[in-house]
């Protein structure tokens, strides 16, 4: 048995050679086809001004999606508002903050950027706890970040600047793939929506919201990235087909509970409370 074709929910690549799905195809000897089944789009003024939240009224912003910082100085400029100087920003990835560029003067004085991870993001925010911010989100997304800085009582107001619509899908047959690689729980909204979910293929998953999406879509999840094994997808999918060439029999992915992050939550909110005390201490002596 062989895993002969594989769809990967992402736009193909500008450079196909440069992508690491082509020395796994390659490797392999399966074809990989590229079909992105969501698209974003930015949020009308009209949708912005009806979350009742005023720009100006924050010092920072948080940003982890491009999508996100065009949809926010679109908003700003239909709306004529213009956003201060003194405004900071507060990128998830360094990518993610050179694209402000596009928009404002880049000054590291004012623009921060974390390494990608949850972890990373949260106690950059931390850093600068006494900043009022606005989190740009893209709709539908993970509540864990806005509800970690609800919890953490940080001024947060957490903002739709983009929505994820389903692509146009009349031309894409999922019975002709072995596996689906799906990026974001839209993915798995989407391909639900469109089709019988009973006649779909098995899927690889990416991230744990994604995993979560699928299984309880139900879905059958066949692998699942990052992990210790598999820190990304390729290398996910490469093991499920050395497993299928081998026929090892391979059970559906189960979702663990992310203890870690929990704990890591735990010790920021520990962190802030002995700052707020010494605060009070200092200003009682």
């Amino acid at each position: 048995m062989k895993v002969n074709r594989i769809l990967v929910s992402q736009p193909r690549p500008a450079v196909i050679e440069k992508s690491p799905f082509h020395e796994f195809s390659e490797k392999n000897g399966l074809t990989v086809d590229y079909k992105p089944l969501m698209r974003v789009v930015g949020v009308t003024l009209k949708e912005f001004r009806a979350q009742r939240t005023e720009i100006l009224d924050h010092t920072t912003m948080i940003f982890t999606s491009r999508t996100t910082i065009d949809s926010f100085f679109h908003i700003c400029e239909e709306a004529r508002i213009t956003v201060p100087e003194t405004m900071k920003y507060i990128c998830n990835t360094e990518a993610v903050a050179l694209y402000l560029q596009k928009y404002i003067v880049y000054r590291k004085r004012k623009i921060a950027f974390a390494d990608g991870t949850f972890n990373s993001l949260l106690e950059l925010i931390v850093k600068h706890k006494d900043e009022k911010f606005m989190l740009a989100l893209t709709e539908p997304y993970k509540p864990e970040l806005p509800e970690t800085l609800s919890k953490l009582k940080l001024k947060c107001d957490p903002v739709v600047f983009a929505r994820t619509v389903s692509a146009d899908m009349s031309d894409l047959k999922p019975e002709e793939y072995d596996i689906i690689a799906l990026y974001s729980p839209s993915d798995v909204k989407a391909l639900v929506e469109n089709f019988d979910v009973a006649k779909l293929p098995v899927v690889a998953t990416f991230g744990e919201a994604t995993l979560r999406s699928a299984i309880d879509a139900g879905l059958k999840v066949k692998a699942s990235a990052p992990s210790p094994e598999a820190p990304s997808m390729v290398k996910a999918l490469d093991i499920y087909c050395k497993k299928i060439a081998e026929g090892v029999a391979i059970g559906d992915v189960e979702l663990k509970e992310n203890l870690e992050k929990e704990e890591f939550i735990r010790s920021q909110q520990t962190k802030l409370q002995k700052k707020t005390r010494t605060r009070t201490v200092k200003k009682n002596q």
